[in-house]
């Protein structure tokens, strides 16, 4: 299997104590038209260029002032301390069930936060004993204490273990929650870092073991020495006891690249095979080279597969793609896109024009695959049918390919948390809107299925269903979502209803167990609506390829067919339709408050992009230029323009007031494009909500009370638009 790192590029793809400073003063209506965006000359200075510093004086007095308005505001409400406090009871519930991870020798891994360990701990415990009503845990590492000790607000991103039998890791931690990160030499057995160990300063970096003595490190060598979508591209190698300047150089890609590196191939016993590079050419296009005759050769292969293709395991010898496009081999075999391949990886590199697949799934046109994992000896595929999830586990012997259906819940959300490279077992979460989640232990080669635990209602469903619907885009495309309301829900139009989508970058959104949601939303009235609209991954690539680019407008439009859907069918109507989305769905929100301020009355826009115009220049923007074209093409610029939601809001025109929120630790989208698209709002005269948490990083919140508290502001927002007015 690849190494962590390549693994995690490969998928790429989420309140401070202060005095109050004087509000800032809203520009008149006359300066905003003057000086929105759209209407600026190309040479106008930048009315709120001061937003662009990240943590500049002026801007986080800017932060500090308008968050200090949105919690007072939401604060005041009754409800707000109780819709706090319930949050908050969810999330550090004792009673949840603790995530596990297979650790090597039987042993079993969890992070555990709750109300006494806010940051966390990394801790371990016996197969047997996790499985026992009472497990007893041996702690790791205590990431709350590390954090006192150092004076740091630390979160755990993880660590690479050398395999296949050591118990030193490379541990990752971020300061507030950023992508950046610290790597440290981790000693499990001894519960301590490695004295004179290995130790990477900040940044955006990966690393990989080779060996005991020797890691593969990709990071920011010189200053600027990064790709235009600020990720590294250089790798060298560092010995123990090597100081950084040490390194040799063994790898680079190329600054037009999106990211680039070199790793290591291994098989499932954590045995070395080969080396690998990496080269990010975008966001779904990739350069995966091996190197046959192992390190340091510099001798590499390049398969003739489609760039778009995933390389998604190492199996007995043979190499598992995911194709995201149509491809025809050397003997003319048409191999579409969406099928799971594979074929003996080594004959491969020896005779690369020769490479004849096999497939091992191809799913039709309401199905995709959702992930790939391994056991010790089976290969795992979680599948997505009508948005539903299954398992199939598949072997490979001398008879070829073979497969069966894992006998999990039918009609339930299916998770492969865990798989275990020393046994067949593997971990499965099950879930749906109105079933908490139950934790199985399956096993992949006899088929055999185990309940271990659930996780305990925490909302009353009583009375209340979930179902599917299918809209008609504008387009004539049949878009599903799913609906969660009562029973017995009258169909009047007046049920407050929060419609949620993401509808990006081939992810598919599925239902799930969302206590918070049910506790604060659906238990008191509330509908919910989850749209699995194009752009996501619910019907595999052309599902995404549809909505790329310049064909975005399908996406927008798939998300508005939805919301008449559930007005045309008395659901709900404008006054009690709420909309919320983050990150990718932050845009989509944003887009949709611009497009069509006449179908919401609230909309929730968490850590969005905005400024489609310039949002190559800001955080890790030029890496989605795959997704979204480029703002500098003539053709691609021109419709970026006018979805922008930044360059589209007009004087006159009565937007639903939003609530923008964003982190000042988020490195990835960053808090600009929410700050600015804000202040615009303020100089416009136009009302708003505006709360950016600054610690947390691109998921908003660094720790459990940091989540409860953006919890009541985004519920407590929601009731007072939709439900109040009832």
């Amino acid at each position: 299997m690849l190494s962590t790192f390549l693994n995690s590029l490969m998928m790429a793809m989420t309140m401070v104590t202060m005095t109050a400073p004087a509000q800032p003063q809203m520009t008149t209506v006359a300066t905003a038209i003057n000086s929105n965006p759209n209407k600026a000359s190309k040479d106008a200075s930048d009315p709120r260029a001061y937003l662009n510093e990240i943590d500049g004086d002026k801007a986080m007095t800017w932060v500090e002032a308008h968050n200090l308005s949105t919690v007072d505001k939401l604060s005041k409400d009754p409800r707000y301390s109780e819709y706090q406090a319930d949050a908050l009871t969810i999330l550090q519930a004792t009673d949840r069930i603790a995530s596990p991870s297979f650790a090597r020798n039987g042993m079993i891994d969890n992070f555990w936060q709750d109300g006494t360990h806010v940051q966390g701990l990394w801790r371990r415990t016996t197969w047997e004993s996790y499985r026992s009503d009472n497990p007893q845990w041996r702690t790791i590492l205590d990431v709350d204490a590390l954090s006192k000790a150092e004076g740091k607000t630390w979160v755990f991103e993880g660590g690479d273990c050398l395999p296949p039998t050591s118990n030193l890791c490379l541990i990752r931690l971020s300061d507030g929650g950023k992508d950046a990160d610290v790597v440290r030499e981790f000693d499990i057995a001894k519960g301590e870092f490695v004295k004179e160990g290995f130790v990477l300063p900040e940044g955006k970096q990966s690393v990989t073991w080779v060996d005991e003595n020797t890691i593969y490190v990709t990071r920011e060598w010189t200053p600027g020495e990064v790709t235009s979508s600020g990720y590294a591209y250089v790798t060298k190698v560092v010995k123990r006891g090597q100081s950084l300047d040490q390194a040799v150089e063994i790898f680079r890609g190329q600054k037009k690249d999106v990211s680039a590196e070199r790793g290591v191939l291994r098989d499932i016993d954590g045995k070395y095979v080969m080396d690998t590079s990496y080269r990010g050419l975008d966001f779904f296009n990739t350069e995966l080279a091996f190197y046959p005759n192992g390190h340091p050769d510099t001798r590499k292969v390049v398969l003739p597969l489609p760039t778009t293709a995933v390389f998604s395991g190492y199996y007995k010898g043979q190499a598992i793609y995911w194709l995201k496009s149509d491809w025809t081999s050397a003997k003319g075999t048409v191999f579409h896109n969406g099928a799971i391949i594979a074929f003996d990886l080594k004959a491969a590199l020896a005779d690369p024009a020769r490479v004849e697949p096999l497939v091992l799934f191809m799913p039709n046109e309401h199905q995709s695959v959702a992930g790939t994992t391994q056991t010790k000896n089976r290969l795992v595929l979680s599948i997505l049918s009508n948005v539903t999830s299954e398992v199939r586990s598949f072997d490979f012997g001398k008879g070829g390919w073979s497969s069966f259906k894992l006998a999990l819940p039918e009609n339930s959300t299916l998770s492969l948390t865990s798989s275990d490279n020393e046994s067949d077992q593997l971990f499965v979460f099950s879930e749906g809107f109105l079933e908490p989640s139950t934790l199985f232990c399956a096993d992949a080669a006899t088929g055999q299925v185990e309940k271990i635990t659930s996780t305990p209602e925490r909302f009353d469903a009583g009375g209340l269903q979930a179902q599917q619907f299918w809209a008609t885009s504008k387009d004539g495309t049949k878009v599903p979502y799913f609906l969660v309301a009562r029973k017995d829900v009258k169909l009047d139009g007046t049920n407050p209803t929060i419609l949620y989508a993401y509808g990006g970058f081939q992810i598919p959104m599925q239902p799930s167990y969302s206590a918070v949601l049910g506790k604060l939303w659906l238990e008191k009235g509330g509908a919910y609506a989850l749209a699995n609209i194009r752009g996501g991954g619910e019907f595999g690539p052309k599902w995404h390829d549809a909505g790329l680019k310049t064909n975005r407008q399908r996406v927008y439009d798939d998300f508005q067919a939805v919301a008449q859907d559930l007005i045309a069918k008395k659901v709900t109507s404008t006054p009690h339709l709420g909309i919320m989305g983050g990150s990718n769905g932050g845009l989509l929100m944003g887009v949709q408050m611009i497009q069509r301020p006449d179908l919401w009355n609230a909309v929730v826009i968490q850590v969005p992009l905005l400024d489609m115009v310039n949002f190559t220049r800001m955080s890790a923007g030029a890496s989605w230029q795959a997704e979204y074209g480029s703002p500098d093409d003539p053709v691609e610029g021109a419709f970026l323009r006018s979805i922008s939601p930044y360059h589209n809001v007009k004087a006159g025109v009565a937007y639903p007031e939003p609530f923008f929120e964003t982190s000042t630790k988020d490195d990835r989208v960053g808090p600009v494009h929410a700050r600015k698209m804000a202040a615009l709002f303020e100089d416009m005269g136009l009302p708003f909500y505006y709360y950016e948490n600054i610690e947390g990083g691109h998921a908003a919140a660094a720790n459990l009370q940091e989540h409860a508290r953006r919890y009541a502001l985004e519920y407590i927002y929601m009731f007072q638009k939709l439900m109040d007015n009832k």
